[in-house]
């Protein structure tokens, strides 16, 4: 009986601790279920908030500074013990590298054969152009989270990589090959880096001296000046940095001579990099150049238009009567009956723009099927090619023909998914277009026929350099 008594107990005990272990887990079901929604939801929402505040105010600018960056550097290959020639035998200036968003790689393209040479694998969200060492051996990239990376192009190998800052907005590498220039969003500076190992040469706080800061937009070379050109977000400036080995330095407000050798003045600032500032009466953070890059055109973000000015002068020279936003740093320059003339798509209208570099008046209007983003053509071809980027016509390009000033064919490169980033072979031949998707790919065209003739499937390609 007492056996019994305790087999039934026994029975009765696993039975409860059963219903226990199943209860709780029938709770465990429940919470999963409900709460991956909530999760993909808060997902979404991170997603979109980290979209939407980009360029949002944060409570304190995160540090990173000499020390931080330093401690990052990091030589994957050293320098000797990279191959002499290219390994293909290819012309390293004739290589494209195409980010591919959906999977964080670069291809190589050899621009010559249209045959794909390497895939490298990138930081996480490659942001800004690819730049290129002026013998187009090494190639420069940039992520938003702020690494700086140069791989080798004989080899396809990395060679070095270091972490400049938290927010990156892009780089420039200058036209001697000796300086890499990246800015920075987050924290608000300027980071110059020895071209050939990316070891750190100098970082430079972006203030105007008085307790004022600001964001990075965009670094620019500017090959004829040697010197680096800074638009800046939320300083009422245009930054020139001289890497001429002959710059003079930067004077204060009162000099009395500029001859060599006789300069009365005081220096407040000492090259290389010292800082030309430019006052300027708007915010201007996208810029266009001159051919010469003696003037500069940039939005003015209060006055909603364009204005020019001159670099030398350091003053305004004139001003666009531009609508919807142009996106000034994806203009083109060509000759129309006989002068120079810029093309400008616009962010916010169905439009292109063509002004005359002259007298910045507009030539002409062109109506588009949408608003547009990148622009491009070459001096070998009588077209330019625009992207619309957005909305019901996202897939489209448009061709315009330079001589007319008039859209002569509409191209679909793959129906309903966005084609975008068009970009020219060094020679002019040939065109690129990404259809931009994860199932996605680049779109080769023969810019005379302006027909289709190779197409490579690839993972969300963007930019293509």
């Amino acid at each position: 009986m007492q056996i019994f008594r305790a087999m039934t107990c026994r029975k009765s005990s696993d039975k409860r601790i059963a219903n226990i272990f199943g209860g709780l887990l029938f709770l465990l079901i429940v919470y999963m279920v409900s709460a991956e929604p909530v999760r993909a939801a808060d997902h979404q929402t991170r997603n979109l908030d980290q979209q939407q505040c980009a360029t949002c105010p944060v409570p304190e600018i995160p540090r990173w500074g000499l020390a931080e960056i330093t401690a990052s550097h990091v030589i994957h290959t050293p320098l000797s013990e990279l191959p002499d020639k290219p390994q293909q035998g290819t012309d390293p200036l004739n290589l494209y590298a195409i980010a591919e968003a959906g999977d964080h790689y670069v291809t190589i393209l050899d621009g010559d054969s249209l045959e794909l040479l390497s895939r490298i694998k990138s930081r996480f969200a490659l942001h800004g152009d690819a730049q290129y060492s002026p013998d187009g051996r090494y190639v420069y990239l940039a992520s938003r989270d702020g690494w700086v990376s140069k791989y080798d192009l004989h080899s396809f190998k990395p060679v070095a990589e270091i972490r400049v800052g938290v927010n990156t907005r892009n780089i420039a590498v200058s036209s001697d090959g000796k300086w890499v220039m990246a800015g920075n969003f987050l924290p608000h500076s300027l980071v110059v880096l020895h071209a050939d190992d990316l070891r750190l040469y100098r970082v430079i706080e972006v203030s105007d001296g008085n307790g004022t800061t600001s964001p990075v937009s965009a670094v620019y070379d500017a090959k004829p000046r040697t010197s680096f050109v800074v638009a800046l977000k939320d300083m009422k400036e245009i930054w020139e940095l001289s890497y001429d080995p002959d710059a003079a330095p930067i004077y204060g407000n009162f000099v009395h001579s500029f001859r060599k050798g006789q300069v009365e003045g005081v220096v407040v600032d000492e090259q290389p990099f010292g800082v030309r500032r430019i006052k300027v009466i708007d915010y201007m953070d996208e810029f266009f150049f001159d051919p010469a890059y003696a003037e500069v055109i940039g939005f003015a973000r209060n006055a909603k238009k364009a204005l020019v000015y001159n670099l030398d002068a350091r003053r305004r020279v004139g001003e666009l009567n531009l609508s919807g936003k142009p996106h000034l740093g994806s203009s083109i320059v060509f000759e129309y009956e006989g002068r120079t003339v810029m093309a400008t798509p616009h962010l916010s209208e169905a439009a292109v723009s063509v002004i005359d570099m002259e007298n910045w008046e507009t030539v002409k209007r062109i109506e588009t099927l949408g608003t547009g983003f990148f622009m491009r053509s070459h001096v070998k071809t009588p077209y330019a090619w625009v992207g619309v980027f957005s909305g019901e016509n996202r897939d489209v390009v448009q061709v315009i023909d330079k001589r007319t000033l008039e859209i002569v064919k509409t191209i679909r490169p793959e129906p309903g998914k966005t084609a975008t980033h068009v970009e020219f072979t060094r020679d002019g031949r040939y065109i690129f277009v990404s259809v931009w998707d994860i199932d996605g790919a680049l779109v080769i065209y023969d810019a005379a026929t302006l027909e289709e003739i190779k197409r490579i499937p690839m993972h969300k390609p963007s930019g293509k350099y």
